[in-house]
């Protein structure tokens, strides 16, 4: 366990960082259900506000640091693929 003070300020820091990183990554995750559900009931309506509301999260994550730059852009053109792909 951590015995200096700096040590110690150090554990906290990242066990509150692991948490949010944590909360995020849930948060990306819920986005991208709420897309492939809107897909799979066939709402292309639905799947493109999803997507909408889904980009600017994913973009935050990558900005902050939680997602790699390629994986974000995987993502985001996935799921635009399955939405064009309704039609």
């Amino acid at each position: 366990m951590a015995n200096t003070p700096q040590s110690k300020k150090r554990a906290k820091q990242s066990e509150v960082r692991r948490q949010r990183n944590v909360a995020m990554r849930s948060k990306i995750r819920s986005s991208i259900k709420n897309i492939l559900k809107a897909v799979d009931s066939g709402d292309k309506e639905a799947a493109t506000s999803a997507y909408k509301i889904a980009v600017p999260i994913i973009d935050g994550m990558t900005n902050k640091g939680i997602l790699h730059k390629n994986t974000s852009s995987r993502h985001k053109s996935r799921l635009n693929a399955r939405i064009k792909a309704m039609a």
